[in-house]
């Protein structure tokens, strides 16, 4: 094919592709199937792979992610990142407004509103109008660079369409839109994970990801708000919005000028309850004076800056009946009260459950059934009982009592610890716990078996498949071919057919090559989360030593406390689990570490960290000499740490932490000397 028509056909798909992200994310529509994008998608990122020369760091592939990111390195923010001072009344705001008034000795102030988004801040720069990097507000003086997650978000230009030279640095907000979280929980459903909490954690998580590829999933949005370089031609905070937008920046339509605080209250109301109706969450308003001179004058406090407030929203609250409280059992036998309401609007959405989280909850609240009561959602997200209306409780209503056995299976529950949670310790024949415990060994962070979900494993218990995880390895064919189950949710029967049989067979296949940190955390042994079970596979190094491990020996590893130590003890003298990790073994998982002779013991019970780039090794082949010479690696320095190996572009703030420490900090050479 012709250099130019290719060459043509490359821009005419990043146009397209550019265009389509834009109406997606600043204007919520969607002109082409998910399909038809992807196609266009991958038909530009083979054109590019195919005509390297053609290849463009501005291009929208580039938000396709893919960069693997072993750390985050630190870097001094131009200017600090202040946060904003809280307020909740117009008492409030006009204490702001005299404030104001008094410094600089003017009464004609204007102000600029803007909704307040809940998400996470970034600090972003640009050189010579190319994206150069993307800081995240850490302490306020120090960010981490999550660039190459920034990188992935489709509404922030690479290249900003000015025909000047610039180099300027812009701050605004990263969020997750409450329909796309709510397609990621569908999704995490379907494959029976653990779902995401809310949208502004999932965002957070989201940009702290090491593999872009996976951020870019997520469709993480992000809207601007500040310029913070400006040549002096600009005058108003307004007239930096405009400009923002005019250069391509993501820029929110609801922000408003208002000539004083009175058309600045009207605003708050305005937006009180009509921010429901948008497709992000946001907590309040934003109120900054206008003029940029009167911010250079107003100044800063140590931690917020004089000339800008951010107004809070009450959480919105409301009252409504309980029909009935309900008990729920999870997969390590909490029986957790659930009260079911008239279902009611609030915060945006439907409200039907609220949970009472124990008998203490149950007893401080003395909620009751029928009770009136009112809710709000906690952070506007988690819905809660806030109080009990007693003047509308039914004379006749008795006091509500915990159930004393488990709603599933009848066992006798017990409290322990003096906790205020009560346990079934049925633990091996409860049908919810058993379920629970599947789900957890089959989910990402574990076995990632992703072709089985919740609905599945229910089926697959009702008909005596499996009881424990380790049945899942004696599955057959025959065995689940047509097999019909029930969609609780949905009240409709499923059957298994080819397709779907052969997909789980193979995913359960596959998971028997996952690390034995892996099958540790899956086995759900209370308190012991991922990164204690890395811990723990590191150190003991095979379930067979951690199973003959004293409560002494595991308390000795490194972050290992009581709790967990007695936790590991008490799960591993059970019997019952014994024969369950046999069956794991005798199905071919992986119940060690992955041994590797060492090649010394010079770098024996040293412990370093890693920081910046280097000449002759990568960072992941730095890691293996270290272990290879009998010495560990810890992500963060510490009191503990022996040397900081400095490589290029190490971050300031590890370096000034290690001179507090007094940790040595060393070069590339100097470790290779050590070894």
């Amino acid at each position: 094919m012709d250099r130019d028509l290719i060459k043509n056909k490359i821009k005419v798909l990043r146009d397209e592709l550019d265009f389509h992200n834009k109406l997606y994310y600043d204007e919520n529509k969607n002109i082409i199937s998910d399909y038809e994008y992807d196609l266009k998608m991958k038909e530009l990122i083979t054109l590019e792979e195919t005509y390297p020369e053609f290849k463009n760091k501005t291009s929208p592939s580039v938000k396709v992610g893919g960069k693997i990111t072993k750390e985050f390195n630190s870097f001094k923010h131009e200017e600090k990142m202040l946060s904003l001072s809280n307020t909740y009344s117009d008492e409030d705001l006009n204490d702001f407004d005299k404030r104001v008034k008094k410094i600089i000795d003017k009464n004609d102030v204007e102000y600029v509103c803007e909704l307040k988004y809940d998400g996470i801040a970034l600090s972003i720069q640009y050189e010579n109008n190319i994206f150069r990097r993307a800081l995240t507000r850490g302490d306020g003086n120090y960010g981490d660079d999550i660039s190459n997650n920034v990188l992935t978000i489709k509404t922030l230009p690479i290249k900003l369409k000015n025909n000047e030279i610039l180099n300027l640095e812009v701050r605004g907000e990263a969020f997750i839109s409450k329909s796309n979280f709510k397609l990621l929980n569908e999704e995490k459903k379907l494959k029976g994970e653990q779902l995401f909490s809310n949208p502004r954690n999932t965002a957070s998580g989201s940009l702290k990801l090491q593999d872009s590829s996976e951020v870019s999933k997520r469709k993480i949005n992000c809207y601007i708000y500040s310029l913070k370089t400006n040549s002096g031609i600009i005058s108003t905070h307004e007239k930096c919005l405009d400009y923002l937008k005019s250069i391509g920046f993501n820029v929110p339509e609801t922000y408003k000028k208002c000539k004083n605080i009175k058309e600045v209250k009207n605003y708050i109301r305005y937006w009180e309850s009509r921010r429901y109706d948008l497709d992000v969450e946001t907590d309040g308003i934003v109120i900054k004076v206008n003029k940029l001179n009167y911010q250079k004058v107003l100044g800063n406090t140590s931690k917020s800056p004089r000339w800008a407030i951010a107004y809070k929203y009450k959480a919105e609250s409301k009252v409504t009946r309980v029909r009935d409280i309900i008990f729920q059992v999870g997969r390590t036998g909490a029986v957790t009260p659930v009260a079911m309401l008239d279902p009611i609007s609030i915060g945006g959405s439907i409200v039907k459950r609220a949970s009472l989280h124990n008998h203490n909850e149950i007893m401080r609240l003395d909620v009751r059934l029928n009770d009136y009561v009112n809710i709000e959602k906690g952070g506007e997200i988690i819905p809660k009982i806030t109080s009990v209306i007693r003047e509308k409780r039914n004379k006749n209503s008795k006091k509500f009592l915990f159930t004393t056995s488990c709603p599933s299976c009848g066992s006798k529950l017990e409290i322990t610890d003096n906790q205020a949670v009560s346990y079934c310790k049925n633990y091996n024949d409860c049908k919810p716990q058993v379920s629970g415990r599947v789900e957890h060994f089959i989910s990402k962070n574990a076995m990632d078996i992703d072709k089985l979900g919740p609905e599945t494993i229910k089926g697959f218990i009702d008909n005596k498949i499996i009881k424990v995880p380790a049945d899942l390895y004696n599955i057959e064919y025959n065995d689940i071919i047509n097999l019909e189950f029930k969609l609780e949710e949905k009240g409709k029967v499923r059957s298994l057919k080819e397709k779907s049989c052969n997909n789980i067979l193979t995913s359960i296949e596959k998971s028997k090559s996952k690390p034995f940190s892996n099958l540790l955390f899956g086995l759900g042994i209370r308190f012991v989360g991922k990164t204690t079970a890395e811990k723990l596979s590191n150190h003991f190094k095979s379930i067979d030593n951690i199973i003959n491990a004293s409560y002494e020996e595991i308390i000795g590893v490194d972050e290992i406390g009581e709790k967990i130590a007695e936790s590991v003890t008490m799960f591993f003298s059970d019997e019952t689990n014994i024969t369950h990790i046999q069956n794991l073994k005798y199905a071919g998982l992986k119940l060690e570490e992955d041994r590797i002779s060492n090649l010394s013991n010079k770098l024996r019970d040293l412990i370093f960290v890693i920081s910046g780039k280097f000449l002759n090794f990568s960072r992941d082949e730095i890691q293996d000499k270290i272990k290879l010479n009998g010495g560990k690696i810890s992500k963060s320095l510490s009191s503990k740490t022996d040397f900081l190996i400095s490589g290029e572009n190490m971050g300031p703030k590890k370096k000034i932490k290690a001179e507090d420490l007094g940790t040595k900090i060393i070069s590339e050479d100097d470790f290779i000397s050590m070894i």
